[in-house]
């Protein structure tokens, strides 16, 4: 089933042509309950985000840049799982289960960008929120929008950038043997557990790198968390405090769920990795996705008003 052929010159040093995405089960019955459950998830979180996307952009009391990072964060979402669900479709669907070597690398690129991104864009949307919360004197000229631009560009940059140092490091990785992926896509773990050649400086640069790019981000924004809760708690009235805390429980409710699924991946030595263990990695790749559009929507007036106004028009309109 697999292709190989002789060491490539160039920048694939791997031997390999392809390699075999089997998934989370080989049985024909369990495949078949997957493809309608990833496929159902799939198009819930398309058109989720989608909305998102679309009633921030139509919508001009949206204009703020809270909900500015919260239609990127959208986007990204979306072309997270646009990068690793519909080839995982195909591949419970069909008997070709391969992913040529290339293609490998290149949902890898996307699928670690696209995390660091969604990451850089949760840790944005927290300074947002604390200058709102905590400066909210200075909030207009604080988050002007030429600021939200460079914060934004900033974090794509960032996010290009650590993708692109692990794909390159991943092309220096020689694979030999059993070329068989028990996974749903090419993740990182997963390749430098097939390796046959020495990653200690995968290991070295995905170490230093992942510090600062997630723990970094994470420490600022449990230390913006820190400031938000000490100044709603000085706040004198119950409403208040209820009022300047529910503008943040979305993104506090998000933040947790993005690390949480993240940490259960990843916060465990590479060599007790379980490449058969795929639960968490479906829960930060499809799940955590699907939810934020329905986590950022419960009870956020705005957002419901915004969706109505763009689902049903001017009837919507005459009924508020």
């Amino acid at each position: 089933m697999l292709r190989t052929v002789g060491k490539m010159h160039g920048s694939n040093q791997s031997g390999v042509s392809e390699f075999l995405l089997l998934g989370i089960s080989e049985s024909p019955e369990q495949q078949r309950i997957l493809f309608w459950m990833f496929l159902s998830m799939y198009l819930v979180t398309v058109v989720g985000n989608v909305l998102i996307i679309l009633a921030i952009s139509f919508d001009p009391r949206l204009h703020t840049p809270m909900y500015f990072f919260l239609a990127n964060l959208s986007f990204t979402d979306l072309f997270f799982v646009t990068n690793t669900i519909p080839k995982m479709l195909v591949s419970l669907q069909s008997q070709n289960k391969a992913i040529s070597y290339a293609g490998c690398l290149t949902q890898l690129y996307f699928l670690v960008s696209l995390v660091a991104l969604d990451n850089l864009i949760l840790a944005t949307m927290a300074y947002d929120r604390y200058v709102a919360i905590c400066r909210p004197l200075h909030y207009t000229t604080a988050m002007s929008p030429g600021l939200c631009i460079l914060l934004l560009t900033l974090c794509w940059a960032l996010s290009v950038l650590y993708g692109l140092t692990h794909t390159l490091l991943m092309t220096r990785v020689t694979f030999c043997g059993s070329q068989k992926i028990h996974y749903i896509f090419c993740e990182m773990y997963v390749l430098l557990r097939l390796a046959c050649s020495n990653t200690q400086v995968n290991h070295m640069v995905l170490i230093a790198t992942g510090c600062f790019i997630f723990l970094t981000p994470l420490g600022f924004m449990i230390m913006s968390y820190v400031r938000i809760v000490r100044t709603i708690l000085q706040i004198p009235s119950v409403t208040g405090k209820y009022k300047a805390f529910s503008t943040c429980a979305s993104h506090l409710a998000v933040v947790s769920l993005f690390y949480g699924t993240l940490g259960m991946v990843y916060l465990q030595p590479l060599q007790t990795y379980s490449m058969k263990d795929s639960v968490a990695t479906v829960m930060y790749a499809v799940v955590t996705p699907m939810m934020n559009p329905f986590i950022y929507s419960l009870r956020n007036k705005d957002m419901h008003g915004a969706l109505g106004r763009l689902l049903l028009g001017k009837a919507f309109q005459r009924l508020t």
